[in-house]
């Protein structure tokens, strides 16, 4: 018989989101008139329409793709230079960044990429994640091997957890132990808390003393509305020798369902073998690319390419003051009806505390068949997450503005 990968065994009760699906199933299985006055507010996926330059450069593509002369096979692994140029010169270039088009590597998803990498590093390393934090982090480091089992709070064995809690405004505090590999997100999904630059300049400072890589998670970076934040990581001095970024397509331009993404691998970064010897990550990525993966569709890359247009740019301004416009408003009823509230500011996500008496999952029955509103339990990003919820700001206006209605109206 063939033996199969041991670690997943060590996965706890199913990924989050499924385990949403299926209380959320049974739920309406159960109570078919109140499933239809449900509303989603729990994962972060968008509702609004691709806008309209991507679907004109899509078409436009669709094209290309049914004349001969124009059609197109295989594309680089890496992706096609006109994207990858784009994304260069408009989200780092033109803000006075460093990078070449060669170090950005386009994909189907951050999520991917953020467990993809680890197939670059070694599994000697201590891993150091924000509690609470995106589980894919954490589960794609147990399904590697690099963790060992969880005790009874769903904390793994061999991860260095970093509490992000009311006290230190759910920012990380810099730890005084060592970590070789440190996940950071910001904004941050799900508390919504963002980095200020000192903040960010100690996480540097950190890692380039413990020649410690920081894996830099930005997928909502295009929230930021508040002025001095950072949008990258390489906006602080010595980035490039100590992290990778992560961003993507999928909130800022509504590509959940289209697919691409990018990861910057700088050519400076650097880390050790198992006999000391330094070697530079950006060939080995590129290597991993190139054996694993057959690139992002040409349709969907001009769609992305479209989204640095001028027309591309506003449409994209225009998603973000939506959905954020959604968020004030269920930011506000929230606090309305007397919850402690945080997020929803530079961030698409609102973090909630739950009523008094009440853990996470209890708080999600209760919205669940109180409100008919479906929101992401706390305690599934992590121990520290427990007692609080996360509500997303992903939705139509009539949507968000019932559910904040429901809350408000609703005694907590």
């Amino acid at each position: 018989m063939a033996f199969l990968n041991d670690n997943y065994l060590k996965l706890r009760a199913g990924y989050l989101f499924p385990e949403i699906a299926r209380r959320v199933n049974t739920f309406c299985s159960d109570n078919p008139e109140a499933a239809k006055r449900l509303i989603r507010c729990g994962i972060g996926d968008v509702t609004e329409p691709l806008p309209s330059s991507v679907r004109t450069a899509m078409h436009a593509a669709v094209d290309e793709m049914g004349e001969r002369s124009t059609f197109r096979g295989y594309g680089p692994e890496q992706g096609h230079e006109f994207l990858r140029h784009a994304i260069a010169e408009n989200d780092y270039r033109s803000h006075g960044l460093e990078v070449a088009d060669d170090e950005i590597f386009v994909s189907d998803g951050s999520k991917c990429d953020c467990g993809n990498i680890l197939d670059v590093l070694g599994s000697r390393n201590t891993i150091a994640v924000m509690d609470p934090v995106y589980p894919v982090y954490v589960d794609t480091n147990v399904m590697a091997g690099h963790t060992g089992s969880a005790n009874d709070s769903g904390a793994y064995a061999g991860l260095l957890y970093l509490p992000c809690t009311e006290a230190n405004g759910f920012v990380a505090d810099v730890p005084t132990e060592r970590a070789d590999i440190v996940y950071l997100c910001f904004p941050n999904n799900p508390t919504g808390s963002v980095a200020t630059r000192a903040q960010l300049e100690a996480w540097v400072q950190y890692a380039l003393k413990h020649e410690s890589i920081l894996l830099f998670d930005a997928a909502y970076e295009a929230y930021i509305s508040q002025p001095g934040i950072p949008h990258s990581i390489y906006e602080i001095p010595g980035a490039r020798e100590c992290a990778i970024e992560f961003r993507s397509f999928s909130k800022n331009g509504g590509f959940t369902g289209t697919r691409c993404a990018f990861t910057v691998v700088p050519k400076s970064l650097q880390a050790r073998t198992a006999s000391g010897e330094k070697h530079a990550l950006h060939p080995l990525w590129n290597r991993r690319m190139s054996t694993k993966f057959n690139g992002v569709s040409y349709i969907v890359q001009r769609g992305a390419e479209a989204l640095y247009t001028p027309q591309g740019k506003a449409e994209v301004a225009a998603l973000i003051s939506h959905y954020m416009g959604n968020a004030q408003i269920l930011r506000t009823a929230a606090i309305d009806a007397g919850m402690s509230v945080w997020g929803g500011v530079n961030a698409p996500y609102i973090w909630v505390k739950a009523p008094a008496g009440m853990n996470s999952w209890q708080m999600f029955d209760r919205m669940l068949n109180d409100a008919n509103v479906v929101i992401t339990p706390g305690s599934g990003f992590g121990s520290a997450g427990e007692g609080y919820f996360r509500i997303s700001s992903f939705n139509n206006r009539a949507n968000a503005e019932e559910v904040a209605r429901r809350i408000k109206s609703a005694r907590w």
